[in-house]
């Protein structure tokens, strides 16, 4: 698996990003490369299900994902269970009346799907895809 993580301090409480984190619903809004997010179902336990439409390197690709942990305005951690393997974790703190949020990411590449060559070029894109998306939720966050 290949891993990668990204901090980002936002000017908003931890209680306002947790709460637009928390729902898949908003990831598209914030994520570029993420196409739509459906079948979602909340859980009693304040958990998800839900299916996603990823794009990568021009290929779209379809999963389902699960929350596997979740504590209130600190720590979210999703499973994809179908689709791209991959696991995120969400880790929220405040810090000065805003919130520093780091998001850890493991997953494997679809090499049979896009090739072995271009694997890194897949890990690079990925990585500021992670920025990409952090900055995103900042500016949402800020406005």
């Amino acid at each position: 698996m290949i891993g990668a993580s990204k901090t980002v301090t936002i000017n908003a409480p931890v209680e306002k990003v947790f709460a637009f984190m928390e729902n898949p619903a908003n990831l598209p809004e914030i994520w570029p490369s993420m196409i739509d997010v459906t079948n979602i179902k909340e859980l009693p336990d304040k958990k998800y299900t839900y299916d996603w439409t990823y794009k990568m390197v021009g290929v779209k690709f379809k999963g389902a994902a699960e929350t596997l942990e979740y504590l209130p305005n600190k720590r979210i951690v999703v499973k994809t269970t179908k689709g791209i393997e991959s696991e995120f974790k969400w880790d929220y703190r405040p810090e000065g009346g805003g919130t520093k949020l780091t998001v850890e990411v493991e997953y494997n590449v679809p090499i049979p799907l896009v090739g072995k060559l271009a694997e890194s070029l897949i890990v690079r894109q990925n990585e500021r895809e992670a920025e990409i998306l952090l900055d995103n939720l900042k500016m949402r966050m800020e406005a």
